[in-house]
């Protein structure tokens, strides 16, 4: 396609989306699909292709569709694709599955990642106050494990873990990210290599604290309780609250008592340098910060709110209990859309399959605002996979049908879809239903199959 016959194209497709949205008077939350910032951004990054089966704009939206769907294979893509235009009656050339396998390797990273972070901050940047935690914007931080195929690409750059035999185990992935309380926006995310529970989750989150600014509060757990983490928070303007650590002893008879197990004190700089900070680095942090610790719920939390006439004990406790929300909010990346076991063969395409996932995650939360703004609920109060349920099935069935009373019918009934309210909660990490017995694979698959072959039975002597 020539820039001229491109640059026409774009036009036309953006005039067409902003028509649709003057026609249906959507709200800001829904504007935020389409809008001018993020139609910028797009195009920004796009880059000079021809005139293709799969554009790069058509390829972004299939991976996506991949990424809401129970079936995530590309086979299921391209025919879902087929269908589309054949019913729209356009041609349809072939449903083999490669010329969309090379227009998603052709999909840049720089243009996801951008839509990722441009739509988590509008849509925090937008937050109504009732969402807010006493006016103020709460970020949640948090990290989690992710395991990918088996290729010698994937193992060079995310080896398995040690303890596990070679060509046994799999290629395993860390990822951190912060997440808005109020939305449950992805706002930014860090990928790296697993090295232990926690191992590398806190030098992720140093790679995003941009994300954190001045008034914002930072909720995280016991991981995130030290020294440096919270100077660092203190410099930026940026309060935080997490629960003691387990190697800190909290004396409540030091310091200067608040209330009953509840005082100020001051922690001094520790006297080891990490190896991740330079001399210089080291140096400019202050010889002591002061924080209150509080015992609250049978837990220590350590906070830089230290007015404990603005910010009391029990607002701590009911702010902590909101963490839990992370924990929810990436169990349904991974388990709601898949993103626990990703299906990409090398570290390039691992890593526009995650900020796929992660987009698609942040367009679902998108809708659930737009459909809490509407009925006057918050936003956490509505089920994540049944407005998954709801889009999947609305895209497949009602996309040609863009109208306002049939958009305002799929908000409806998205807000529909509430979470129970089970205050207190718990259940045991636990599988009542039995596996299936089959013995573990305790040596690569080639050479099983090859003791197979040799011995001429289903039991290999290796395994």
């Amino acid at each position: 396609m020539s820039n001229r016959n491109g640059e026409r194209y774009y036009q036309q497709h953006r005039r067409t989306i902003h028509q649709r949205l003057r026609q249906t008077e959507a709200v800001d939350f829904f504007n935020i699909l389409a809008g001018p910032e993020l139609l910028d951004k797009t195009d920004a990054y796009l880059p000079e292709h021809r005139e293709r089966l799969y554009p790069p704009t058509v390829a972004l939206s299939m991976f996506m569709k991949q990424a809401l769907s129970q079936d995530r294979s590309c086979r299921k893509a391209v025919n879902g694709w087929a269908a589309q235009r054949s019913a729209e009656g356009l041609t349809v050339q072939s449903v083999r599955t490669g010329g969309y396998c090379r227009a998603r390797t052709r999909l840049p990273t720089q243009m996801i990642t951008a839509l990722v972070r441009d739509s988590g901050r509008l849509l925090s940047s937008r937050t109504q106050k009732g969402w807010q935690w006493r006016g103020r914007i709460v970020k949640l931080a948090d990290g989690t494990g992710i395991s990918m195929p088996d290729t010698p690409e994937n193992q060079a750059c995310y080896p398995q873990s040690r303890v596990q035999a070679k060509g046994v185990g799999f290629p395993t992935a860390r990822l951190a990210a912060v997440i808005c309380l109020s939305t449950g926006a992805v706002l930014d995310a860090a990928i790296g290599p697993y090295r232990g529970k926690g191992g590398c989750e806190l030098d992720l989150f140093r790679s995003l604290q941009g994300m954190l600014h001045t008034g914002d509060v930072l909720l995280a757990d016991a991981l995130y309780c030290n020294y440096f983490m919270i100077a660092s928070l203190q410099a930026m303007g940026v309060d935080a609250l997490f629960e003691q650590h387990g190697a800190r002893i909290t004396d409540f008879r030091r310091g200067a008592a608040l209330t009953k197990r509840d005082h100020i004190v001051r922690w001094p700089k520790p006297c080891a340098r990490p190896e991740w900070m330079t001399r210089e680095q080291y140096a400019a942090f202050p010889r002591e910060i002061t924080v209150r610790e509080t015992r609250v719920a049978g837990r220590v939390l350590v906070t830089t709110m230290t007015s404990h006439r603005q910010v009391r004990k029990a607002d701590l406790a009911q702010l902590y209990a909101m963490r839990w929300n992370v924990e929810l909010d990436l169990r349904n990346i991974k388990t709601t859309l898949g993103m626990e076991v990703m299906s990409c063969r090398s570290p390039q395409m691992i890593q526009r399959e995650l900020w796929v996932y992660l987009l698609a995650y942040n367009l679902i939360r998108i809708l659930m605002a737009q459909a809490a703004a509407n009925a006057g609920l918050h936003p956490r109060k509505i089920s994540f996979k049944h407005t998954v349920q709801i889009w999947t099935e609305w895209t497949c069935r009602l996309w040609s049908g863009y109208q306002l009373p049939m958009v305002a019918n799929l908000l409806r009934l998205i807000a529909q879809g509430q979470v129970g309210n089970r205050p207190g909660r718990v259940e045991p990490r636990a599988l009542k239903r039995r596996p299936k017995v089959y013995r573990w694979l305790k040596v690569p698959r080639d050479l099983a199959r090859q003791q197979i072959k040799m011995h001429r039975c289903s039991q290999n002597p290796l395994a």
